[in-house]
């Protein structure tokens, strides 16, 4: 019987690499995103591809809906392996801009979306009676401090943290928890990243990518798939003695 993976933020970007990728790997995969269409057609992708993939619609931030979402992955595959909270925010909004709006979303999205994530996931291994995997989304942006991404960075460390404490709290259990922390990927949100810092300066768009790419060692921007290969070892049996951590795969921008 496939190994099921759950993947919020399936409908673009990263997450749709990451589903693809599993589904590479061998994993029947449920792919989770507000937009129905959005991940109902990155399903048809993976099932023209002789894949198993379950189009779900559910808000991350939204607890009840993402348990729902685990209900109706276990319902539709008859199990659940591997949990990835990938669904997320990115505002670039300076300090002295940043309104009580603004951050109270970052915080619902990025921060709610992967508690409840972690606890829906657990509650299933729990049930089912054996170990499972959960992979949270962080960031270049929760490992050091970037200007313009105070909410968006204080949510990735934050997940951080989080990563580390749900390890310990969910070890008993046979669960690991990690994470994952891209640099600067060519998605439509880093798209749209760009395009507002490059517009508050008055620059052009390419001027916008250039702020970020610079501190590259490797001189390139990152491919979603770069990513996928990443969440494709926490995924695996590879990394079966890893829990707590935070895995760096940015090209070389930070290091530690």
């Amino acid at each position: 019987m496939k190994k099921v993976a759950l993947i919020t933020g399936a409908g673009q970007g990263i997450g749709a690499a990451i589903a693809k990728r599993l589904h590479h790997d061998g994993f029947a995969v449920a792919l989770v995103g507000r937009t129905l269409d959005k991940v109902e057609a990155v399903a048809h992708t993976i099932q023209n591809d002789h894949g198993d993939a379950l189009a779900i619609q559910a808000d991350v931030a939204n607890r009840e809906e993402v348990f729902a979402a685990v209900q109706t992955t276990y319902d539709h595959f008859g199990d659940l392996n591997v949990m990835i909270n990938n669904a997320g925010v990115a505002p670039t909004t300076p300090i002295l801009e940043v309104t009580p709006e603004v951050l109270a979303e970052a915080e619902r999205i990025n921060v709610g979306g992967t508690v409840w994530g972690i606890q829906a996931a657990a509650t299933m291994f729990k049930r089912l009676k054996h170990a499972g995997k959960i992979i949270n989304a962080s960031s270049q942006a929760g490992m050091t401090g970037n200007p313009n991404l105070t909410v968006y960075g204080s949510t990735k460390f934050a997940i951080r943290g989080i990563t580390e404490t749900t390890a310990k709290e969910l070890a008993d259990d046979g669960i690991t928890v990690n994470a994952f922390c891209p640099g600067i990927v060519e998605t439509p949100m880093m798209n749209e990243i760009a395009k507002q810092v490059a517009e508050k300066a008055g620059k052009p768009f390419a001027w916008g990518m250039e702020q970020f790419a610079k501190d590259i060692a490797l001189k390139r921007l990152s491919q979603p798939e770069d990513v996928a290969g990443c969440v494709s070892y926490l995924a695996g049996p590879d990394s079966d003695y890893m829990t707590g951590q935070s895995l760096l795969i940015d090209g070389g921008m930070v290091f530690n």
